[in-house]
């Protein structure tokens, strides 16, 4: 059963992409964040960002539609979510994916104004992010790797500390 911790992170990232507010994830809200973020970036990026989000919606489907109905709930997610600390596969090829979307530049790292481009995009609204960022970027290089965003991307879909970083890879945490 998911944690308290673990229902707050994903409820966050769940109401943010749940585009038309009916609880239930379906393709069409991968669909719109996809249309979001190319209204961000401008058409030229449209089709990879579609691309990378409708495969995510694959998989979120493929693992978590458990009466085969086309549309998710919170408590199909939060099912998942207890099965993958056992499957960190599954979430490393999310992160991979997510990576290529972030890295809008395609220069193999996430710079803090990539970083807060994709919150801004899931949150819909300007967010801070400046406070944030650092405590990401375990090297303090000023970017995150590819290894260092997979690792984040880990630890908030399969962690359970409230004080890791990756808790924070969707930005801060609701109340």
């Amino acid at each position: 059963m998911a944690s308290e911790l673990q229902r707050r992170k994903v409820t966050g990232v769940f109401t943010a992409m749940d585009a038309d507010h009916d609880g239930f994830l379906a393709e069409r809200d991968f669909q719109a964040l996809a249309e979001r973020w190319a209204a961000v970036r401008g058409p030229g990026d449209q089709e990879r960002l579609t691309r990378i989000m409708l495969g995510w919606w694959a998989t979120l489907l493929a693992a978590s539609d458990q009466n085969r109905d086309e549309l998710v709930t919170l408590d199909e997610v939060l099912l998942v979510v207890d099965q993958l600390p056992g499957m960190p596969e599954a979430v490393t090829a999310t992160a991979d994916a997510m990576f290529e979307a972030i890295d809008e530049n395609q220069d193999g790292l996430i710079s803090a104004a990539e970083y807060r481009q994709m919150i801004e995009v899931f949150n819909g609204r300007p967010t801070d992010t400046d406070g944030i960022f650092p405590l990401l970027d375990s090297n303090g290089d000023g970017s995150l790797s590819r290894l260092e965003f997979t690792e984040l991307w880990l630890e908030f879909w399969a962690g359970d500390n409230a004080d890791a970083p990756g808790t924070l890879v969707f930005g801060p945490l609701g109340t």
